[in-house]
């Protein structure tokens, strides 16, 4: 994929998958891809705003997202419209595959979230994985899950997000 159209970044479709359906579908645009990381860039993709508690996804917040080809996770930068940085989400999935304007990510159900300051990280959604049955129907990708959020965890608390989205 190029990312030097003359107008722009190149249009590509985030398709995020769960238990085999399309969970959520949007679009982004693709700022870079050297055939292992694609980096692209979407508004909030959510009809109405969502409070977590931790923090509120609205209108007007855009997420830079990061996907690799070959790591177990996806890392998502979020700022509001002003441009002041909320924090990172990381979604748990296998990697990710890139065809005909499409990029496509399984998600795991594990998530994390490093707030802008660093002074929480919250591990997520660690009931849904247990529920998901995952570890029995798929033990090594179960545990290549449960590894790459403990990977996420290690880089939110060392603050290395920064160096890994350079």
């Amino acid at each position: 994929m190029s990312t030097n159209s003359a107008g722009g970044p190149d249009p590509v479709e985030i398709v995020l998958v769960k238990a085999g359906r399309t969970k959520i579908s949007y679009p982004a645009e693709l700022l870079a891809d050297d055939g292992t990381r694609v980096v692209v860039r979407a508004p909030w993709a959510g009809d109405t705003a969502r409070d977590f508690g931790f923090v509120r996804f609205e209108g007007g917040d855009v997420f830079t997202e990061y996907y690799w080809r070959d790591r177990w996770y996806a890392v998502k930068e979020v700022r509001d419209a002003a441009g002041v940085r909320k924090g990172w989400y990381c979604d748990v999935t296998r990697p990710a595959t890139v065809s005909a304007g499409r990029l496509v990510v399984e998600d795991l159900d594990l998530d994390l979230w490093r707030s802008a300051d660093g002074s929480e990280v919250l591990r997520l959604d660690e009931d849904e994985f247990a529920e998901s049955g995952l570890a029995a129907t798929d033990p090594a990708a179960a545990l290549a899950a449960e590894k790459a959020l403990d990977d996420l965890e290690r880089l939110a608390r060392e603050g290395g997000f920064e160096a890994l989205l350079e």
